[in-house]
């Protein structure tokens, strides 16, 4: 093999290495939206990769609805009785399931943050310790809590609501729905307070 093309190949490959490296250190370190600390490995290839979303809503009239399939995680959003967008999920897990039934969005809020779960901080918002539970932790001495993002969150029971999160691609909340941002965006957007939100085993 030709010298040029051997030090291209390996210039490629530091590149790529370089790049995956940089998104691996970019991530936030709460677990509660992450799913692993720093530097862990990621459980399987399609770690946060979203292959099944869609939206297909744009110019679509009727009136909005969402199907949340706990089975198959997966959000189905229909305008009128047809379908208009679906979106990759992960749901609350065995010790924090995501209840079941018919329910309604009773609350929007772009940019809500968790008051449970999250990281202590310190006065320059610097994390002190990540993934914490406030009912269960005590702040060190001159930190204070910052809860996890939630944004674009839509309530639709008691502290459960749709909103941005990480998807490992099992369920791994304490009850929410995540969605990818965009995702989430866009539901949040399509819907309205009283809008149905359905939840089926």
């Amino acid at each position: 093999m030709p010298a040029i093309l051997i030090r291209f190949s390996v210039l490629a490959l530091i590149a790529l290495l370089a790049s995956c490296n940089s998104t691996m250190t970019n991530r936030g370190t709460t677990q509660y939206l992450e799913a692993f600390a720093p530097g862990a490995v990621p459980h399987s290839a399609l770690y946060n990769q979203d292959m099944d979303s869609y939206w297909d809503g744009d110019g679509a009239t009727g009136s909005p609805s969402v199907l949340i399939d706990l089975s198959d995680q997966k959000a189905y959003f229909y305008k009128g009785g047809t379908l208009v967008g679906v979106s990759a999920l992960s749901t609350g897990d065995q010790k924090h399931p995501t209840k079941t039934g018919n329910f309604k969005v009773i609350q929007k809020d772009q940019w809500h943050k968790s008051n449970l779960y999250g990281d202590f901080v310190d006065a320059y918002g610097n994390v002190v310790v990540t993934n914490i539970d406030v009912t269960k932790d005590k702040p060190p001495a001159g930190t204070r809590f910052d809860g996890s993002k939630m944004h674009h969150f839509m309530r639709f029971t008691g502290g459960i609501g749709m909103h941005e999160g990480f998807l490992p691609g099992y369920p791994a909340s304490h009850g929410c729905v995540r969605m990818p941002a965009h995702m989430a965006a866009i539901f949040f957007n399509n819907v309205s307070v009283n809008t149905p939100v359905t939840v089926r085993p």
